[in-house]
């Protein structure tokens, strides 16, 4: 008696990687082979990430220790970048602001992603009335400049990292809501999503487990450009007084207290400035990378 025949699943995703050709060794060695820029920037954000994470043991100083006997020290071995108008040690404020600004960016960036994901997948899976509902919504919040929404936002909420993400939020849920939603449409009405209705598949099963995961790729692909965004917002806003309270350390802060003195002591608030802009362009370039790599 012949052995039953085993059945074949009625989703791609799972059909693919049994069907799929193994690619020839030399476009292998293509494919795989990082761009110049993903590798560039990936050790940027790398090496950014590694010095947040560590700021505790390799700071020379705390964050807020003063040195009272050297206030606006230039640099020297006992302060590599020198102190500021409170007599506390540049670097060691440099260092430590790198958690701030990394995590408030990161997190300012993610859940908008969470919140926008979630409200452009009901909105093109079902259409109908939550669609007009999150649609509209979403004309909203766009019909206001979004750096003065936000802005108004924190006047609201007060100052301080939470209410600066619940604006961060607020305000950019729209781009990643407006992406998922578009992928959606598409998605749910190619056929592995149609077999999954008639095998009898729930709505919820339908959508959070065959149609989502394959309506993901654009937003992916915007969260490092926003997470840019969010670090560069909290700058602004710190650099305004809006932002972190003081005595954190943070990047626009120490910017705008470094202001006063930019002929004498121009270090002050230009090291934090590229501090800013050097990390800005790792993740460009690392998006980049990813991005070239994705659409190859």
């Amino acid at each position: 008696m012949s052995e039953p025949t085993r059945p074949t699943s009625v989703f791609p995703r799972t059909e693919a990687l049994t069907t799929a050709m193994p690619a020839k060794p030399g476009e292998r060695a293509v494919r795989r082979r990082p761009k110049p820029g993903l590798l560039i920037g990936g050790s940027i954000v790398a090496l950014f990430v590694l010095v947040a994470l560590a700021a505790p043991l390799i700071a020379p100083h705390g964050p807020n220790d003063q040195d009272v006997l050297n206030i606006l020290a230039s640099p020297s071995p006992a302060h590599w970048l020198g102190t500021d108008e409170l007599g506390r040690d540049v670097l060691s404020r440099l260092i430590f602001a790198a958690r701030v600004d990394l995590g408030i960016g990161l997190l300012g960036a993610l859940l908008p992603a969470v919140a926008g994901t979630a409200l452009g997948a009901i909105a093109g899976y079902f259409g109908g009335w939550a669609d007009a509902l999150i649609m509209r919504l979403s004309d909203v919040v766009q019909a206001f400049p979004s750096y003065i929404l936000i802005i108004a936002l924190v006047f609201v909420f007060g100052q301080g990292p939470v209410s600066i993400l619940i604006s961060f939020t607020l305000v950019s849920w729209v781009a990643y809501a407006r992406l998922v939603r578009t992928e959606v449409l598409r998605v749910r009405e190619q056929d592995f999503v149609q077999a999954a209705r008639v095998a009898g598949l729930g709505d919820r099963r339908v959508l959070w487990g065959h149609v989502l995961p394959n309506s993901l790729q654009q937003a992916v692909l915007y969260l490092p450009a926003d997470i840019i965004g969010a670090t560069l917002g909290l700058a602004a806003l710190s650099f305004l007084g809006l932002g972190v309270e003081p005595p954190t350390a943070e990047w626009g802060a120490m910017i705008a207290q470094g202001k006063p003195y930019l002929r004498e002591q121009w270090w002050l608030a230009t090291v934090p400035g590229l501090a800013v802009f050097v990390f800005g362009v790792g993740l460009s370039l690392a998006a980049e990378g990813l991005n070239s790599r994705r659409t190859r």
